[in-house]
C-alpha cells in the first residue's frame, strides 16, 4: 500500500516539473520574439557586407541631360573661338579646300555663348548621332541638309531658327560671326518638343581615377600637319593638360582669354575623298565605318589603338590593340580625324 502511494506521489511530482519546464520554455520563446537580432559578430553577415561593391565615382560628364553638338567655324575671323574648353569632346575634321572644322559636344554647358557656328557636313551628322546629340549649326551643304531631314534628326539651324538663338557679332566679319546663345537654344529646343534627356552612356569610357599609359611612346608634343593648318598640342606637365597651338601660336578663348587645353587626344586615321557634290566646291567625304588605326594620348604618352564603328549612328569604340576598351581620363578630349596618309609625329 505504501509503495503505491509513493509511486503516485512521484508521478504527480514529475507532471508538475514537466508543466513548469514547459511554461518556462514558452515564456523564453515569447521573450525572444521581442528581442532584436544582433548579427554584428555573425561571420556570415560580415562576409555578405564585404561583398557589397563600393559605388563607382562618377565622371563630371555623367548625367541624363542630352548633349548639344555644335558645328564651329575654324577659318578667317572665326578664330579665336569661344567656349571650346567647355566641350566634352571636340571633333576636328577636314572640309573642302583642306580647311578643318569642329563639331563640339557639350554636356550642359555653363557659358552663355558658343561659336562662331558654321554649316554642317554629312560626317558631322554621324558623330552627333552616336553621341545622341541635338545638332546645332548654321546651314549646311545640300547633302547634309537633305540627310538631316531623311534621318529625322532633331536640330537647331541658324538659317530657320528665331534670330535670338544665333546672333551676329560685329567684332567678327560675316559669315564667320554667328554666335550660339545657349539659353535661347534650350528655349527653342523646348518649343520644338525635342527630347532633352538620354539613356545612352557617353561614347568615351571616362574614369575618375587617373590612368597612365604604361607602354607606348613619349608624346610631350603631338604634331598634326593638316594641309592648311599645322596643329600641335604641347604637354604642360604641371597642369597635366595639353595646350593647343596652330603653328607656333598658342590658341586662346576669344572671350575669356584662356589657353585652349585638352586632357586627352585621340587620333583617328580615316580615308577622305572629294565627292561630286556641287562641282567646284571640293566637298569631302570621310570613310569612318569599320576598324581604323589611331592613337590614344594622355599625360605625355601615346599608345596605338583601334577605332571601331559598325554603323552610321553606332557608337565608336576605342580599343587598345589587345581588344580592351580604353579608359579615358576624366576631362575634355580632342578627337582628331585625319587623312589616312597624314604624317602625325610625337616628340
Amino acid at each position: 500500500m505504501k509503495v503505491k502511494i509513493l509511486v503516485a506521489l512521484l508521478i504527480v511530482v514529475i507532471i508538475a516539473l514537466g508543466t513548469l519546464l514547459g511554461m518556462k520554455l514558452f515564456m523564453n520563446k515569447e521573450e525572444n520574439k521581442n528581442v532584436a537580432v544582433d548579427n554584428t559578430n555573425d561571420p556570415m553577415q560580415v562576409v555578405l557586407e564585404d561583398k557589397k561593391e563600393p559605388e563607382k565615382p562618377k565622371s563630371k560628364y555623367d548625367g541624363s541631360k542630352r548633349t548639344l553638338a555644335v558645328v564651329i567655324d575654324n577659318v578667317g575671323s572665326a578664330v579665336p573661338q569661344t567656349s571650346m574648353n567647355e566641350a566634352m569632346i571636340v571633333y576636328e575634321a577636314t572640309v573642302e579646300g583642306g580647311l578643318t572644322r569642329f563639331l563640339a559636344i557639350y554636356k550642359d554647358p555653363k557659358s552663355e555663348d558658343i561659336g562662331p557656328s558654321r554649316s554642317a557636313r554629312p560626317y558631322f551628322l554621324d558623330y552627333a548621332l552616336e553621341n545622341d546629340s541635338i545638332l546645332v549649326h548654321y546651314g549646311g551643304s545640300p547633302k547634309a541638309l537633305n540627310e538631316i531631314k531623311q534621318l529625322k534628326m532633331e536640330d537647331v539651324d541658324g538659317m530657320d531658327s528665331p534670330g535670338k538663338v544665333f546672333w551676329r557679332t560685329n567684332k567678327k566679319s560675316a559669315p564667320h560671326n554667328a554666335i550660339v546663345k545657349v539659353a535661347e537654344t534650350w528655349k527653342y529646343i523646348e518649343s520644338k518638343n525635342y527630347r532633352t534627356t538620354t539613356k545612352e552612356r557617353n561614347v568615351l569610357n571616362y574614369v575618375v581615377e587617373e590612368r597612365e599609359i604604361e607602354e607606348g611612346q613619349v608624346a610631350n608634343k603631338v604634331n598634326i600637319p593638316y594641309s592648311t593648318s599645322k596643329v600641335n598640342f604641347r604637354y604642360n606637365a604641371e597642369k597635366k593638360l595639353y595646350e593647343r597651338y596652330v603653328g607656333n601660336k598658342v590658341q586662346k578663348d576669344w572671350i575669356s582669354g584662356e589657353v585652349l587645353t585638352a586632357k586627352n587626344i585621340i587620333i583617328t586615321f580615316a580615308k577622305n575623298y572629294t565627292t561630286d557634290e556641287e562641282n567646284g566646291y571640293g566637298r569631302q567625304a570621310i570613310v569612318n565605318i569599320g576598324t581604323l588605326d589611331g592613337y590614344y594620348i594622355t599625360n605625355g604618352k601615346a599608345e596605338k589603338i583601334k577605332c571601331k564603328k559598325s554603323t552610321r549612328a553606332g557608337r565608336t569604340t576605342y580599343q587598345y590593340e589587345d581588344g580592351t576598351e580604353i579608359e579615358v581620363n576624366d576631362g575634355n578630349t580632342y578627337i582628331q580625324i585625319v587623312p589616312i596618309d597624314l604624317n602625325v609625329t610625337f616628340e
